[in-house]
């Protein structure tokens, strides 16, 4: 395994995500999203690999995300990164594994790809900026665009810090707590991901800076981390407050509550 290798695993999860989000086929979606938690199951194995061998490993890519109009384009893009990824492997256990994973899943694609009619339109990139069924103002739209924006970003932020400095302790308390942070954020990742692709706004987060990550003081890093989920409640309770509609309101309510918990899970690190 190398740190070359982890940036293609790093990008192929990328990229199963994001084409998840902007499919609306709730099947395909749902497949979707299941495989792009395998793939960064095997980007967590091979850091652990490298770390165990002392290599260096950083979360660079190269990934882009191409806009699309319609659902077979990003299907068959995939395809062609998955191949030239499996190409890059070498003979391992793990390897073997994440072929035989991968096999499967350009099958997958390639059934979807032999049904014409699953071809559907992609609405993700066009800017309408309208969720179904909801009526909002100017404010309200501005607000809640900001805040999927900013959010997004610290989820996916998080997802790669938590998994770094997890995969550097050797505490298994620390490692437990921070696999439940982990998770928490890929839901958070998800809810926000596809509800950017609902309103035509869908985008790729910005790219993390090794300072992010590469973590000298553990202790203060975990306080930033309670102060940032403090400002992410805030931020839940203004838009709640802000768009005048129950049923998103409850849904940021309910984001609200579980950063509580979030903040108490990082109080354990700190003790």
């Amino acid at each position: 395994m190398t740190p070359e290798l982890f940036q293609k695993k790093h990008d192929l999860w990328l990229d199963v995500l994001f084409t998840s989000f902007m499919i609306d086929d709730p099947k395909i979606k749902d497949e979707l999203y299941d495989f792009s938690m395998m793939e960064f199951r095997h980007m967590r194995w091979v850091a652990r690999e490298l770390r165990e061998k002392g290599v260096a490993y950083d979360y660079g890519r190269s990934f882009q995300l191409y806009k699309t109009d319609n659902t077979f384009e990003p299907l068959r893009r995939l395809i062609v990164r998955i191949k030239e990824t499996m190409a890059a492997y070498p003979a391992t256990p793990l390897a073997a594994r994440m072929i035989t994973d991968e096999h499967y899943l350009v099958s997958r694609l390639a059934r979807i790809l032999e049904r014409p009619e699953l071809n559907a339109p992609v609405t993700a990139f066009d800017m309408h900026r309208t969720l179904p069924g909801k009526t909002l103002d100017a404010a309200q739209t501005d607000a809640l665009t900001l805040f999927l924006f900013e959010e997004s970003y610290k989820e996916y932020e998080l997802i790669l810090v938590y998994a770094y400095v997890q995969n550097e302790s050797d505490d298994v308390v620390q490692r437990d707590i921070y696999q439940d942070l982990i998770d928490e954020s890929h839901f958070h990742l998800k809810s926000f991901g596809n509800m950017m692709a609902k309103m035509g706004i869908l985008g790729l987060p910005r790219e993390l800076h090794e300072r992010t990550y590469k973590i000298d003081d553990i202790q203060a890093f975990i306080r930033n981390g309670i102060e940032e989920e403090e400002n992410a409640k805030e931020q839940c309770r203004e838009l709640a407050a802000a768009i005048r509609d129950e049923e998103l309101s409850d849904f940021f309510d309910f984001i609200n509550y579980q950063e509580s918990y979030h903040i108490e899970l990082m109080k354990k690190l700190l003790d």
